[in-house]
């Protein structure tokens, strides 16, 4: 993902755990949030709720574990799109990251 969107002409910063993430996130250094359904230490539900405590901007997830029920729950949380790993993502995503 993250050679994808450097490749793409993107400053990305990447985490290795959610608290520092929603932190980053929070400070309002981003201008898009991509993420996972995975994280170490928080459900991802829980990491979506507490980010958009401070941060207003658009969210992205791309998980190789998306189903539709999950997509549903995750516009239910403010997510803009979420898009399945095995199809075209990237296209999805530059479409996205275009209306930025």
């Amino acid at each position: 993902m993250k050679n994808f969107l450097t490749g793409e002409g993107f400053e990305v910063e990447g985490f290795d755990n959610a608290e520092d993430a929603a932190m980053a996130v929070s400070g309002g250094r981003a201008s898009m949030m991509i993420c996972g359904l995975a994280f170490a230490g928080m459900k991802a539900e829980d990491f979506i709720r507490r980010t958009r405590e401070n941060y207003a901007g658009p969210i992205v997830v791309i998980s190789s574990s998306l189903d539709s029920q999950t997509a549903v729950s995750l516009k239910a949380l403010g997510v803009k799109a979420a898009f399945d790993k095995s199809g075209p993502w990237q296209d999805a995503l530059k479409t996205e990251l275009a209306a930025l």
